[in-house]
């Protein structure tokens, strides 16, 4: 008798403990919702401007710490692209660690950005010894400052060193501003803004292609607005991305093994209610996610983030997140310590927040558009097209040659936005599909045919007014509508290019749009000297270069539906390539077209690219091992075993039903119930095994041939046996089901 107690207490108590596992975590998560206490935001001024950029050697900073001779070497170094002398880095080295202990630092740490995907960083202590003496003082010197070694063995490098060449070199970008990192107030670190090389000096990071690709198109650019202005000596891209994101309580995410492993939701059944009643968009942000906004808001200022724009997005639980305009490097840069601060500030709010391109199946994923332009050092927007752009030659030139870019070169930008997450999301309803073209308004598609027949002179433009009712302002009506579904698009005086994934590192195709729209000034530069050589006048031989441009590049404007079908039939018609694959789509970078262009350029090496390829084919077959794995771990320790204690259940109500004399008619829909669960527990056992079998054939593979072996085998089986676990969610008591539900995690806040 006291055995078969036993026995039955320990039953319920694990019935209990999987019951309210789910439950105790939804109360959780209610009982924080009513702390509102918790919710309140410290600010450190009501001025934004008195502490903007206090974490940052800036040059309010920099005059302060410095004399004036060095921070003038500084400025040139940067602007002009002088390199500093050892002793003036001696000197600002010394005045950068003066100004970080007066902010309370202990540590510095040079800070890149590896092809992880994800920031790296190594402290060391400013505490040091005094040899002489073996007094403790505090030390950083030029050299700690222009130069680190982090071992490189680690990180991937597609073959640019062997596992045994550890060596690698961080060295200083002073374009980009050092910060003071406070990681939850425990501690304050200086941050150096770095590239990442190999012992043999090849880039193995995102920034320092960046940076050529910069000087490259800065070059070209030059000329052709000296044509128009002697005094523009400098032309830089500016960049304002917008951060898409969605926030789910702690609790729910710690519930969830394919989030905290994958980022993402690998099974998980739709709600009744997603988006459809489309009442998320611009609505009143909730309280708890208010708080942290604020919060995360606080500590972007601080490191001179200049965040401007908050709102929910389209999606239940989703929102967003945008900064002014910055030049592109130090814009990629904060986008990174944006993403950093999301996750760190959450904590703090007991909340996650997950920034993968697709958390959830059957609502919109979240993405990071990149709004580009380009602007001379005279303050000039090089996408402005003004009053009468017809009559602008300077933005003609640049608006045209960027379109030729990506009509030449747009399988290689696709190449750039590739990779497993955001295969997930374009295509579907919240980003374009994997088709580039350019959407360029009714206005300018009309310009630019005036311009190819020769009949721009009898062009003029005057601005529409929208009256709307007497007591409200006229509008002014733009020149162009927006296409949400258009890719590349130019939005009034900048394009935007709406492929780029929510974790994706802006420089990687802001580095392939500099690329590629350098090599079309190049040409045009070339074109116009052949030109005016042979005579003709300057703005003749620009319109008639420019009239060829656009009859070469007219199949790559679009400005229809580029979600429909017909497009997708007239694209291939048009010869565009189609590659809804990352692997696909990345063997662009391994063409003669890409291997000439980033050489000529100077962007990469032959070497260096065939190792970024290598690395965006093996984080492609990672990506999705990992993934696999996880869901096999799911189904069998999750799903299985909650649908045969469910199927149990019924066969003893069976049982029991029958000993009492019920008729079979009482059994029939327990037994259909049995037959369905036993035979989709039977397809996923015999899917996990042939997942697992795939996964072995293709881990004996190359690089690319695995690759391509887990978009064709084992990806698949992702998405099938992903319906079938998601059949037994519906079919099992939701008072057993092990899993934090989506109508839970997107809905209870």
């Amino acid at each position: 008798c006291n055995h078969f107690f036993v026995l039955f207490f320990r039953r319920r108590v694990c019935i209990k403990a999987k019951m309210t596992g789910r439950i105790q975590a939804v109360r959780e998560v209610l009982s924080q919702s009513q702390k509102r206490g918790d919710h309140v935001v410290n600010d450190p001024d009501p001025s934004i401007v008195k502490y903007y950029g206090c974490n940052v050697f800036n040059d309010d900073a920099m005059q302060k710490y410095m004399n004036k001779a060095d921070y003038t070497a500084v400025k040139d170094c940067v602007l002009k692209g002088r390199r500093l002398t050892i002793q003036e880095a001696e000197r600002v080295a010394e005045a950068m660690k003066r100004w970080a202990i007066d902010k309370g630092v202990t540590h510095y740490a040079h800070w890149f950005q590896p092809w992880t995907g994800k920031t790296a960083e190594k402290h060391d202590s400013l505490f040091t010894l005094d040899l002489k003496t073996g007094s403790a003082i505090e030390e950083f010197t030029g050299a700690q400052l222009v130069q680190g070694e982090p071992d490189g063995s680690s990180f991937p490098g597609g073959g640019l060193r062997s596992t045994f060449e550890a060596r690698g070199y961080t060295a200083w970008d002073p374009s980009s501003p050092a910060f003071v990192m406070d990681v939850g107030g425990t501690g304050r670190t200086l941050c150096i803004p770095c590239t990442f090389i190999t012992y043999g000096g090849h880039a193995m990071d995102f920034k320092l292609p960046l940076l050529r690709s910069l000087a490259y198109v800065n070059k070209h650019a030059v000329k052709i607005c000296q044509l128009f202005d002697k005094q523009v000596t400098r032309v830089v891209t500016t960049l304002g991305w917008e951060q898409e994101y969605f926030v789910i309580d702690a609790a729910f995410f710690a519930m969830r093994p394919d989030l905290v492993m994958c980022g993402r939701t690998l099974l998980g059944k739709a709600p009744p209610r997603g988006q459809q009643l489309e009442d998320h968009y611009f609505c009143s942000i909730p309280e708890r996610v208010f708080a942290f906004m604020r919060d995360l808001e606080i500590e972007s200022h601080k490191l001179g983030i200049p965040l401007r724009t908050r709102h929910n997005e389209v999606a239940p639980s989703q929102f967003e997140a945008a900064p002014m305009f910055e030049e592109v490097s130090v814009a990629a840069d904060h986008n990174l310590l944006l993403m950093d601060l999301m996750e760190r500030v959450a904590k703090r709010h007991q909340l996650a927040v997950l920034l993968h391109e697709k958390p959830f199946a059957g609502i919109n994923g979240s993405g990071k558009h990149h709004n580009f332009s380009l602007a001379t050092n005279t303050g000039k927007n090089l996408l402005n097209p003004g009053a009468v752009p017809v009559r602008n030659l300077q933005f003609l030139i640049v608006f045209i040659c960027i379109i030729k870019s990506v009509w030449v070169y747009g399988d290689i930008l696709r190449a750039a936005l590739a990779y497993a997450a955001n295969d997930h999301r374009l295509g579907a309803n919240e980003a374009p599909p994997a088709i580039i073209s350019v959407f360029v308004g009714s206005a300018l598609a009309e310009l630019l045919q005036k311009v190819e027949q020769g009949e721009w002179k009898s062009m003029s433009a005057q601005p529409e007014l929208l009256h709307l009712a007497e007591v409200i302002p006229n509008i002014t009506k733009d020149a162009t509508d927006r296409n949400r579904t258009s890719p590349f698009a130019f939005t009034g005086n900048k394009f935007e290019i709406r492929m780029p994934g929510s974790t994706m590192n802006c420089a990687g195709p802001m580095t392939v749009m500099n690329t590629i729209l350098g090599k079309i000034l190049s040409e045009f530069w070339t074109d116009l000297e052949s030109s005016l050589a042979n005579g003709t006048a300057q703005d003749t031989a620009i319109m008639q270069i420019l009239q060829r441009y656009i009859r070469e590049s007219s199949a790559v404007l679009f400005e229809g539906d580029n979600y429909s079908d017909q497009w997708r039939q007239e694209a291939a018609r048009r010869g565009l390539p189609i590659k809804n694959t990352t692997p696909e789509a990345v063997e662009a970078f391994v063409t003669d077209k890409a291997k000439r262009l980033f050489s000529e350029s100077g962007v990469y090496t032959r070497e260096e690219l065939h190792g970024f390829y290598d690395v965006k084919m093996d984080n492609y077959f990672l990506t999705v091992q990992i993934e696999s794995r996880t869901m096999g771990e799911m189904i069998v320790n999750h799903i299985i075993p909650a649908a045969l204690e469910y199927q149990t259940k019924l066969a003893a109500n069976v049982a029991s039903l029958r000993a009492v004399g019920m008729p079979e008619a009482a059994t029939t829909t327990q037994l259909e119930l049995i037959e369905q669960i036993a035979t989709t527990v039977a397809a996923l056992w015999k899917g996990v095994d042939q997942m697992s079998e795939c996964r072995k054939v293709a881990n004996n593979m190359g690089t690319a041939e695995r690759a391509w072996a887990y978009m064709k085998t084992v990806k698949p089986l992702l998405d099938s046996l992903r319906t079938e676990a998601d059949k037994l969610e519906y079919l099992v008591p939701d008072k057993d089901w092990p899993l934090i539900k989506y109508r839970e995690m997107l809905f209870i806040r």
